[in-house]
């Protein structure tokens, strides 16, 4: 299973960007194969629209779950129209390895 992570930076040691829609980097995990993709986010200083067009940047690579530390109001229903799940991690100081690392347990 593919699950999206944000993150301030395109390192395991990156920690958590707590925004979704304009996050710094989407970290895609695959949690059988253990391989990652680093993602710049495009959408980063998007005016308006960054959230939806960051569902669909994600959603095209499989994702069935986004670990992020808030997400916007519009996102929820649109998430949930395409069955992905939403994993909020509030004021999380936690890595993208340390994430990882809860993913495989």
């Amino acid at each position: 299973m593919k699950v999206a992570i944000t993150s301030a930076g395109n390192t395991l040691e990156s920690k958590l960007d707590e925004r979704f829609g304009r996050c710094s980097f989407f970290v895609i995990y695959d949690t059988e194969t253990k391989g990652m993709e680093f993602l710049p986010n495009p959408n980063i200083d998007a005016e308006e629209g960054a959230g939806p067009a960051s569902v669909q940047l994600v959603a095209l690579r499989n994702v069935k779950k986004i670990v992020s530390g808030e997400f916007g109001l519009k996102i929820k229903s649109l998430l949930d129209s395409l069955k992905i799940q939403m994993i909020v991690l509030k004021k999380s100081e936690k890595s993208v390895g340390e994430i990882i690392e809860m993913l495989n347990n």
